[in-house]
């Protein structure tokens, strides 16, 4: 159970260790340097990529297994139009190019346009990419990494960090993610066995 060795513990080791897998990993320390050198509004980068890394280290898998992609949140309300939006995207899919991941760049002031849409149902208006972390359909997931002014990495994680050092995917009922919770739980068993899923 070498793997559990962080479970349990207060929440300020488990930063310091989260934190220090993370700018220890070539897949995201890499990423995160470009991701600060594009400068978008409020950006975040979110959920499977570090939670992910900590498995791996965790498990002592490779880096960059099972992960799909880098999801980078930024907020921005100038201009609420996805053309606005897909010019960031277009730039940024440019300044990543050759990265080994692929960087999905999401605006979380317009997720309220379209996640009805998708969806079918109603989701706030996000007021800042750290409170859209907050509604993620599994606490578990609810994390992200940007660099401060000082240029040291800043934790956001609403729920903690026990759930990801406790390989378990606990949902999140702010919004009505049940479909979203499970198949995220059903994914991430088939690359790490030693994870539970809490039912919703």
């Amino acid at each position: 159970m070498r793997h559990l060795r962080y479970s349990g513990l207060p929440f300020e080791e488990q930063r310091a260790v989260f934190l220090a897998i993370v700018e220890a990993d070539p897949l995201l320390a890499e990423t995160l340097a470009r991701v600060r050198a594009l400068a978008l509004p409020d950006w975040l980068v979110v959920s499977g990529a570090l939670y992910n890394s900590i498995w791996n280290h965790l498990t002592d898998r490779p880096p960059g297994f099972g992960i799909k992609d880098v999801d980078l949140f930024y907020f921005d309300d100038a201009d609420l139009s996805w053309e606005a939006e897909d010019v960031v995207i277009r730039r940024a899919a440019g300044h990543f190019e050759g990265l080994p991941l692929p960087v999905e760049v999401r605006n979380q002031a317009r997720v309220h346009l379209w996640y009805p849409v998708k969806f079918g149902r109603e989701c706030p208006r996000y007021t800042s990419a750290s409170e859209s972390v907050s509604y993620f359909a599994s606490r578990t997931h609810a994390v992200g990494v940007r660099f401060d002014e000082g240029g040291a990495l800043e934790l956001v994680a609403p729920f903690g960090l026990d759930d990801i050092f406790s390989f378990r995917i606990t949902p999140n009922r702010a919004l009505d993610n049940q479909h979203t919770h499970e198949a995220k739980g059903r994914r991430a068993r088939e690359y790490w066995p030693e994870i539970s899923v809490v039912p919703w």
